[in-house]
């Protein structure tokens, strides 16, 4: 039934006295626009795998060792069900794979490989193994030192013979240690962003397909069933040219990795100037190499974005706040369809790429602070693993509809507003725009349906406001992490009246809402 317009005005007005009374909005603030959804319980709907979720990245690789890294690991496994992982280096000096003795010859030493890779398994996850960097044993160039603060070698093997030998020792020894099974459930993606800083090679692009080509020969050798693909690069780069390639020269891939950021310029990813907003760089840059695949001698290969985040530098107004919601939540809907796995850098902020972490909230790719301080984002996704397995039609840019095999209907709802600030310093204060209202029917719910909302905003599940309070302090005392680990917790879950399948919810900007109707 539709209320008469004086009546709906009246329901419209209590709302925000209501608002106004739990401090939500104040009288200077713009009355909230009112979205209409109309869903269908029953309609068929389409496939919505959750391929957002299906693998994280990371640090380095030694980094897998340490405690707080496994800790970390296990909750957002716990939160999201995750079962990949991605990182750099399994060939760098501090995991120690190769060695070189006084006569030249060249051994390998694989027990901290051996550990690292144990420890992702006993803990419910599979490698998604970047072939990189360099060892200093067999490059060409000792001085081809990448920027990061552990410093990894970039430069092409000083004898390809010496990184085939390597590369087959290895997938022989993983596939001796974990089975040809296991292993071949894995993936194995040649290097990292071979464009931007991270390959020495000159020219760049015929210098990695070299790489890549031997690469995939040994470990196709060591057994055809290894999952084998590239290019890896930044700003979505090099697609096109690398599935020629492969077709030219005859050379194995099994799926093509890119990586993009939100705040990547249109310059860098379309060759264009136009001005394309964070919310939407991703999934526009997903859209084009999807395209570009469709267009290729490979037209059905899987595509991975191995890398992306809503920046590829560390603002904190941004990465460690409740933007992180709805950005999410609208990269989720706009890339639906386009990618088998879309790859968040980074599950946790135990990372050094930077170096040593100074401060819990800098900025950090993680969903996890340092001392185990849950963000915003691990909340955002924590709460978007709830959504079903079918997306049903809904006509709007700040909703998804979804349906479970049980028949429990899941709405994500959300009201985007840009960051605060983009700067490498916090800067406070509350985001711009108004409260969104959403008037909600859903026809065809079994019969009692009641609705269950959790709700991401300034107030709920938001440790960087009691981190605000308490001064920002670089070193936080052991009561003020337990502080900040409570206010990072999940908002309790909430029952919201659901009359006849309707129902109505307010958001804050920034805010995000997951609803169950079952």
């Amino acid at each position: 039934m539709t209320l008469p317009l004086s009546l709906r005005n009246l329901a419209l007005g209590t709302c925000i006295a209501a608002l106004l009374i739990a401090g939500t909005v104040n009288a200077a603030t713009p009355a909230p626009a009112t979205t209409t959804l109309h869903v269908d319980a029953t309609a068929k709907g389409t496939a919505f795998p959750h391929f957002w979720e299906q693998m994280f990245g990371s640090g380095r690789a030694s980094l897998a060792l340490r405690d707080d890294y496994r800790k970390d690991l296990d909750a957002v496994h716990q939160a999201t069900g995750f079962g990949y992982i991605r990182f750099h280096g399994i060939f760098d000096h501090d995991v120690g794979l190769v060695r070189r003795g006084p006569d030249g010859r060249i051994s390998y030493n694989f027990s901290y490989v051996d550990q690292i890779y144990d420890g992702l398994l006993e803990h419910g996850v599979k490698p998604f193994v970047e072939l990189s960097f360099m060892p200093e044993e067999l490059t060409s160039d000792p001085k081809a030192i990448q920027e990061f603060w552990y410093h990894p070698n970039i430069a092409p093997p000083k004898d390809y013979a010496e990184w085939d030998a390597m590369i087959g020792a290895f997938a022989q020894h993983l596939i001796a240690r974990y089975g040809i099974d296991e292993v071949a459930s894995w993936y194995f993606e040649v290097w990292n962003e071979p464009n931007i800083g991270f390959w020495a090679g000159t020219p760049p692009q015929p210098t990695y397909f070299a790489l890549y080509d031997h690469t995939v020969r040994a470990l196709k050798a060591a057994s055809p069933r290894l999952r084998v693909g590239g290019p890896s690069t930044a700003q979505a780069a090099w697609v096109p040219d690398f599935l020629k390639h492969a077709h030219d020269a005859k050379v194995p891939v099994d799926f093509v990795s890119t990586h993009v950021y939100g705040d990547d310029t249109a310059d860098n990813v379309f060759k264009t100037k136009e001005n394309i907003p964070r919310a939407d760089m991703v999934c526009r840059s997903v859209d084009k190499v999807h395209k570009e695949i469709a267009a290729s001698p490979y037209p059905h290969m899987p595509l991975i974005f191995s890398e992306y985040n809503a920046s590829y530098a560390n603002l904190p107004n941004v990465t460690d706040t409740v933007f992180m919601g709805p950005w999410m939540a609208n990269t989720i809907r706009e890339c639906a369809g386009k990618v088998e796995i879309m790859s968040y850098w980074s599950f946790s902020d135990v990372f050094e790429e930077q170096g040593v972490v100074q401060n819990p909230f800098y900025g950090g790719f993680g969903l996890i602070a340092a001392d185990r301080i849950n963000k915003p984002a691990f909340n955002a996704f924590a709460m978007l693993h709830k959504l079903g397995d079918t997306r049903l039609v809904l006509d709007s840019d700040s909703a998804l509809a979804t349906r479970r095999d049980d028949g429990t209907v899941v709405l994500a709802l959300w009201n985007y507003a840009p960051p605060v600030g983009d700067k490498a310093t916090y800067t406070p204060g509350e985001p711009s725009g108004a409260p969104r209202h959403f008037s909600i029917d859903v026809k065809h719910l079994a019969a009692g349906a009641h609705a269950t909302l959790w709700r991401l905003d300034g107030t709920h599940g938001n440790a960087v406001a009691s981190f605000d309070q308490m001064g920002r302090p670089d070193t936080p005392s052991r009561e003020q992490i337990a502080q900040l680990r409570a206010a990072g917790k999940l908002s309790a879950p909430e029952q919201v009246e659901l009359r006849n399948g309707k129902l109505d919810i307010t958001i804050p900007p920034q805010g995000l809402v997951v609803v169950e109707l079952h």
